[in-house]
């Protein structure tokens, strides 16, 4: 028998790392960002094509490689940072296991720029596919400068697995701001097709915080320190006023590494009990010291989970230093004695007696003798998306007589109760309905939402609502304002990645507008909306979910009763616009047992 085990190629194997290393741009632009911060530039330039698929260029002014480190810096497991096993558990740099740049260009094709700052020449090296090419003296730049050209050529399965530019980029824009938050004394550049997005300048978390968020931001956070023998914290917590419907902006950072730990995360927002609403999240900045023997960040490909021997102590410690930063800050805010200038009011005269007010009315109006009576009932016209948290008095429809896979009620006036806050039951010729009142309520407005063409039911807003984004969702938000637009929002550009917001549809009831734009990008960029052929009906299931009854919401026999009517109406009332299941009937049988 002959053998069967054979030792692969570097070329195979380095593709196989490749693929838990690098699986999409981000991942590239991660591990070149590392490098050029453990080569100890003070600046670096990042630009970016067509979402990293044609180009990834890194340009720092580090120190540099010479001509033989620049070859073997693409070799598997070549590293400068680790020498015996148990460097592993004194980690200080960022990218430490040699497998990054071998794996990159294992599936690119990668051109090399490097000089030491004591010498004249430099070398570039080109490489496709783990095969160098080219490698020859030439006049360059201190430091190093990386492009990753036509990433996954040579790897047609995975390249097609990459999502469409705007969701990859989001994914590069996520990596440059978990870098740049924490190494806010590294001056940083984002270039996408030719558009600076990000020119950020060297100087203090805080500042940091604001060059990427926007200078309103300074406003919004409470300053968190604490140092003990375990770890020392230094960030910024959001005030509680601030806290927002989504999770995006809550990083935590160990040793200058952003990381991903629940309990740590836990701990913040168990801070924050009882002073923000249910379903909100805060934000917050907050990294930490730990010695480097006392933590494992080897347990994972891309360094973000990781674990401490000091967890349950870990947890504690944040936690009471976020309570003391909230109840410090808040407190010194109560307790200012400055008084306003407002109620700085000079003295009344010796002498000065007010004016006692004075009431008009008229003495003869009686209001027992009305000349005409009001009207008993109230008629509330249909709008196009009912609001069934707030109407009281509305009107029953007819439910169409069409065919449906769920036989509508008999009556227009079916009985209608609500259980656990949660469901509607009505009786129907087939037996007993239970009806998901939140799925419901989004498949209505669903489909009413995509039958809209026109902003013809707007109101405009007393006050504009001002929103702000990243600038990468900003450009995405500028795509998406003809269609909101069409569904009655009146959105103008500022500039600087600013909106005003100056009229909503006249159903709408949301007033946390930043918060529900946010939302909607958020569902917008994500997988889950990318089954639906145009953008329009992503949009219209985003801005349904959010405008749609929440489970827990009382509802009174009027709303019910409209609820099931308009629900029947629709063409798929047993399917929500997501795929899963509206009505569950429970048949005569079931109910006789």
């Amino acid at each position: 028998m002959s053998d069967i085990i054979n030792i692969l190629p570097d070329s195979v194997a380095n593709q196989i790392a490749a693929g838990e290393v690098v699986d999409r741009p981000a991942s590239a632009v991660k591990e070149l960002l590392e490098n050029s911060m453990d080569a100890g530039a003070s600046q670096i330039d990042l630009v970016v094509k067509d979402a990293g698929r044609t180009l990834i260029q890194v340009i720092d002014n580090g120190s540099g490689m010479s001509d033989s480190d620049a070859r073997l810096c693409f070799e598997r497991h070549a590293t400068s940072k680790i020498h015996k096993s148990d460097d592993l558990f004194a980690i200080h740099t960022m990218g430490f296991r040699g497998e990054a740049l071998a794996s990159i260009a294992a599936i690119a094709q990668v051109e090399l720029r490097t000089r030491l700052h004591d010498s004249e020449l430099g070398t570039t090296i080109l490489i496709e596919g783990s095969h160098i090419t080219s490698q020859q003296p030439t006049a360059c730049s201190p430091g190093t400068s990386l492009a990753v050209k036509n990433l996954f050529f040579n790897v047609p399965a995975r390249r097609n697995f990459l999502k469409k530019d705007s969701v990859e980029m989001s994914h590069i824009e996520e990596v440059f701001r978990r870098i740049t938050l924490v190494h806010y004394d590294i001056g940083f550049t984002l270039q996408s097709n030719g558009k600076t997005l990000y020119d950020l300048k060297a100087g203090s978390m805080l500042q940091r915080i604001a060059q990427l968020y926007g200078n309103h931001y300074k406003e919004r956070f409470y300053s968190v320190e604490e140092a003990t023998d375990i770890v020392r914290i230094k960030g910024f917590v959001g005030k509680p006023e601030f806290s927002r419907k989504t999770r995006g902006e809550q990083y935590l950072f160990v040793n200058g590494r952003f990381i991903k730990h629940p309990a740590l995360s836990a701990a913040v927002e168990k801070a924050y009990t009882d002073m923000i609403p249910e379903r909100t999240y805060p934000s917050y900045f907050i990294g930490l010291q730990v010695d480097p023997s006392r933590i494992d960040i080897n347990i994972h490909p891309t360094k973000t989970e990781v674990k401490f021997i000091d967890e349950h102590a870990l947890f504690a410690i944040l936690r009471s230093a976020v309570k003391k930063a909230l109840g410090q800050f808040t407190l010194a805010t109560e307790l200012s004695f400055n008084t306003p200038e407002e109620f700085n009011i000079a003295p009344a005269p010796r002498g000065y007696v007010p004016t006692q007010p004075r009431i008009s009315y008229n003495p003869n109006y009686n209001p027992f003798h009305a000349t005409t009576q009001p009207s008993t009932k109230t008629t509330v016209q249909q709008i196009d998306l009912p609001d069934y948290r707030q109407s009281n008095d509305i009107e029953t429809l007819p439910i169409p007589k069409t065919e449906k896979a769920v036989d509508p009620p008999n009556e227009t006036n079916s009985v209608c109760m609500q259980v656990q806050g949660r469901y509607i039951v009505t009786p129907l010729p087939s037996g007993l309905a239970i009806i998901d009142q939140q799925r419901a309520h989004e498949r209505i407005l669903f489909d009413r939402l995509c039958k809209r063409h026109t902003s013809d039911s707007s109101q405009t807003l007393l006050f504009p609502v001002n929103c702000s984004f990243s600038p990468a969702d900003a450009d995405m938000f500028m795509e998406l304002i003809p269609d909101l637009k069409n569904f009655g929002f009146g959105i103008e550009s500022l500039g600087q990645h600013s909106f005003v917001v100056t009229a909503t549809p006249t159903e709408f009831s949301e007033n946390d507008l930043q918060g529900f734009f946010d939302q909607m990008l958020t569902d917008y960029k994500s997988s889950s909306l990318q089954k639906f052929s145009n953008r329009n009906q992503s949009l219209c299931l985003s801005i349904a979910r959010q405008m749609a009854v929440k489970a827990g919401t009382t509802l009174g026999a009027e709303e019910m009763q409209q609820m099931v009517a308009d629900l029947f109406a629709c063409p798929m009332a047993d399917t929500a616009p997501n795929g899963k299941r509206i009505i569950t009937i429970v048949k005569p049988e079931e109910l006789l047992k």
